[in-house]
């Protein structure tokens, strides 16, 4: 089997453009259908008559340390039932993400992630058609920029 963009390890740094430039560091999480970011400070407000949202993000583990303040059109607002059951609603936005030498836009939901390992999770809907993943090993797509 082969995959048009190759493969990709149980973790990753995924570069976005639209979001200050940022890298974050991603668990590739297949039962997951859709990606997450961490994302604090979570305001929706009215953009040329458009529902934009306001948040922001803190890309390095276990600190607050590079935070940005970030923007960008709302896509949706979902339910979403997270790993410990519960049901919250989301706001999800595209936005152009690169893994390795791949550029595509994806879609994230934006939730507070303070707890969890890491900034990121890369859903099934994000890597469907494009990688595939090999579990034992981390970062195979090279981190260039």
């Amino acid at each position: 089997m082969t995959s048009p963009f190759g493969i990709i390890g149980r973790c990753e740094w995924v570069h976005f453009s639209e979001l200050e430039g940022c890298d974050i560091k991603a668990k590739i999480d297949t039962g997951a259908d859709t990606s997450a970011l961490h994302a604090w400070k979570i305001k929706p407000f009215e953009k040329n008559g458009q529902e934009w949202v306001r948040f922001e993000i803190h890309p390095k583990q276990k600190t607050t340390e590079g935070k940005k303040m970030c923007e960008a059109p709302v896509l949706a607002k979902k339910d979403i039932k997270s790993s410990n059951g519960q049901i919250e609603s989301r706001f999800t936005i595209r936005t152009p993400a690169k893994i390795g030498p791949h550029k595509y836009h994806i879609d994230l939901t934006l939730t507070n992630r303070d707890e969890m390992g890491f900034r990121m999770l890369l859903g099934r809907k994000a890597i469907k058609g494009r990688f595939l993943v090999d579990c034992a090993h981390s970062f195979l797509q090279s981190h260039a920029e």
